[in-house]
């Protein structure tokens, strides 16, 4: 009887397993974007009392303009992951300044195809990072360097003087900064 019931123990244990590592990506925040997975066994995550204020620095280009490019899905990643431990929308303060080879994935998309011969693949993103209060920023050194015009970005992009003075800004009030 003790072996049937350790069996039985052991074939649940390892069908829960099976389970969890079968579940599907989850979108708390970002709604289509940042896929995560609930780790159940995590005894460190975010505190659902806090507020968080996060500057990402996003320097890093896209590998392949036709794909979304990891560092902007990589936002919406770490949005979500606060997203599934409880801490709301409103708790987030987050601004991502964008710069270096950065740039051209905040360009509009009529600019995207001219450059790239494709869609834009990152301003669907980029919008649902914005519907869940992200702010983008574009730093305006960037743009000048690499012959960009205001006009050729993507709408929902505010530009700033810099990234340099961005990060000098917000790291000072509190900001804590990511490097993508």
């Amino acid at each position: 009887m003790i072996k049937i019931i350790a069996s039985l123990s052991f074939f649940v244990s390892l069908l829960a397993t099976q389970f969890s590592l079968a579940q599907e990506a989850q979108f708390p925040l970002v709604k289509g974007f940042g896929g995560i997975y609930q780790v159940t066994e995590a005894t460190e995550k975010p505190d659902p009392d806090l507020d968080y204020y996060i500057l990402v620095d996003m320097s890093t280009g896209a590998t392949d303009n036709a794909e979304i490019s990891r560092w902007v899905d990589n936002v919406a990643r770490m949005m979500n992951l606060h997203g599934i431990s409880g801490v709301s929308k409103r708790q987030m303060h987050v601004k991502v300044v964008v710069h270096g080879s950065a740039i051209f994935t905040i360009l509009g998309n009529e600019e995207y195809q001219k450059r790239f011969s494709t869609d834009n693949p990152n301003i669907p993103v980029y919008k649902a990072l914005e519907e869940a209060g992200v702010e983008i920023l574009v730093c305006g050194q960037s743009l000048h360097a690499r012959g960009v015009k205001t006009s050729e970005l993507y709408p929902g992009v505010n530009v700033a003087l810099s990234a340099l003075t961005t990060v000098t800004t917000y790291v000072p009030k509190g900001y804590t900064l990511l490097r993508f």
